[in-house]
């Protein structure tokens, strides 16, 4: 039997306010198949975590935290340590156009507007500014969706 290939199973985000970041990340991730939490699981420092997740085979998860600490400027400062950006690979350019005019109807901000992009051919993404600020990328990318057979 061969062993599977080491993956990012889940990144777990320190929010603001868990029902405000829950609501934007279940709106803009359960239209691309993600689950919404079904449970909290308690994390080591007492507060509640929400997985949003893809179900099957090698999981994919986004865990949200409320915060403990006012340490951190709000929006959060991706130029400075820690995460610059999380990126999500969607089915298709559609995909990404349209979850971007969700994230302008609730009024999320567009930090930059969907389009090609030199890294690889036909990289097409928007990014995204969660409501705390974390930037978020969707990506549409053929190649790997080609690899993935879809």
């Amino acid at each position: 039997m061969r062993t599977p290939p080491s993956k990012i199973s889940h990144v777990d985000l320190v929010v603001s306010s868990i029902e405000v970041s829950l609501s934007f990340y279940v709106g803009l991730l359960e239209p691309l198949g993600w689950v919404p939490p079904d449970q909290e699981i308690i994390g080591e420092h007492g507060q509640r975590i929400h997985y949003i997740y893809v179900p099957g085979g090698g999981v994919s998860a986004i865990g949200l935290r409320e915060k403990l600490s006012d340490d951190h400027a709000v929006p959060y400062e991706r130029r400075a340590v820690g995460i610059e950006h999380i990126c999500i690979d969607v089915p298709s350019r559609e995909v990404v156009d349209e979850r971007a005019a969700w994230a302008r109807s609730v009024g999320a901000e567009i930090i930059s507007e969907p389009r090609e992009h030199d890294y690889t051919p036909g990289y097409y993404a928007v990014f995204i500014a969660d409501p705390d600020g974390i930037k978020l990328e969707l990506l549409h990318r053929p190649t790997f969706w080609e690899a993935a057979g879809a």
